[in-house]
């Protein structure tokens, strides 16, 4: 297993479907079923190319296993921080603590880049990114985020933790 930064020549749908198959297993029972069955690998085909966004892959020979994006925050009130976009894993790679290098080389970029302290979101009931985010340091910070996915509302909380 190696994590490496991702470069242009990946194949976006499998990164696309790391996402799809980690939401519909980590998701199940906290967002609609039929919005997970309707997930397609296409939706994230952009991900790796937004703004000021760096990805990072955990690779398992040639196969991609998960994958972790950061980029400075994306919400102004917390400018100054910079912010853990995503990690997921493909389920098969869960629980063998491949997590830790992959948010690792993430959180390394962020420290690189200057800023002293880092959040994410992990969605409510998730327990399992929850216990991982502890485990790594993270704190709940308080903050909430509301939201609808699939016609269903959704919450969100921040966790964070310092850099240095």
């Amino acid at each position: 297993m190696i994590v490496r930064p991702a470069t242009d020549g990946d194949d976006r749908l499998a990164i696309g479907q790391v996402y799809v198959d980690s939401w519909r297993a980590a998701y199940r029972g906290l967002i609609p079923q039929a919005y997970l069955d309707g997930l397609d690998a296409r939706n994230w085909l952009g991900v790796l190319d937004a703004p000021q966004r760096t990805s990072f892959l955990l690779l398992d020979g040639d196969a991609i296993a998960g994958t972790c994006s950061c980029c400075p925050a994306r919400s102004p009130e917390m400018a100054g921080w910079g912010e853990v976009v995503s990690l997921y894993l493909k389920p098969a790679y869960w629980g063998r603590g491949l997590g830790v290098p992959l948010l690792g080389a993430a959180l390394d970029e962020l420290a690189g880049q200057g800023y002293p302290s880092v959040y994410l979101w992990v969605l409510k009931g998730n327990l399992r990114a929850q216990a991982f985010y502890r485990r790594q340091g993270f704190a709940p910070s308080g903050a909430r985020l509301e939201g609808e996915v699939g016609g269903q509302p959704v919450k969100e909380i921040q966790y964070t933790r310092p850099l240095a």
